[in-house]
């Protein structure tokens, strides 16, 4: 059965398309008209192993928030569609990831519940050409709103912002992945004593 999400998001802001396939092999093609994030999506996809295409048009002429925003949004709601009844998967997924100086760890439960935990260096430059560092919080609260899942993101210590950022959606993108396989010691079964997820 594949596991395939598709989601189109239109509103007076931004038109969105999202197609992620959790069983794909990092196969991207983004477009989203903000370099920086095209390029972290980018990773999502690559370190993931998510086939994953993206095209936003937004009102850049505005700024960048809601073509940031929306496009996250609808990235967690196709997420979620393509894990479908989550029966079989492993779940629980954490990645630590180096990138030169800074360091990032990442934990993830696929737990049908929304909850982010994020920090990272208060120090942090607040631009990367026109991308706004603060924003990378507020993609990480759009997704798990929209995946539901609980995700911890803990970035200790690093200098360049470039790096702070993307060493976070590296680890972001290995433990979803762990988190969305298949255990093959669980075929049929939810990962849950509630029996619900």
């Amino acid at each position: 059965m594949s596991r395939v999400g598709r989601v189109e998001r239109v509103t007076k802001e931004t038109s969105v398309l999202v197609e992620i396939d959790l069983d794909g092999s990092g196969k991207v093609e983004v477009s989203t008209g903000v370099g920086f994030y095209d390029h972290m999506l980018d990773q999502l996809g690559r370190h993931g192993l998510f086939d994953l295409t993206v095209k936003t048009e937004g009102d850049l002429h505005i700024d960048s928030h809601h073509t940031i925003e929306d496009t996250a949004l609808a990235l967690g709601a196709a997420f979620k569609q393509a894990l479908g009844d989550k029966v079989g998967i492993y779940r629980f997924g954490n990645c630590t990831v180096p990138l030169d100086e800074s360091l990032a760890q990442v934990t993830v439960d696929l737990s049908g519940r929304p909850y982010l935990v994020h920090t990272e260096p208060e120090t942090m430059a607040p631009m990367i050409g026109e991308y706004d560092t603060t924003m990378t919080r507020h993609i990480l609260e759009s997704f798990v709103a929209q995946a539901q899942i609980a995700l911890h993101v803990h970035v200790p210590y690093g200098r360049n912002a470039h790096h702070i950022v993307e060493c976070q959606f590296k680890a972001l993108a290995r433990a979803l992945r762990y988190a969305s396989e298949r255990d093959p010691r669980a075929a049929g079964i939810l990962p849950s004593t509630k029996g619900a997820l």
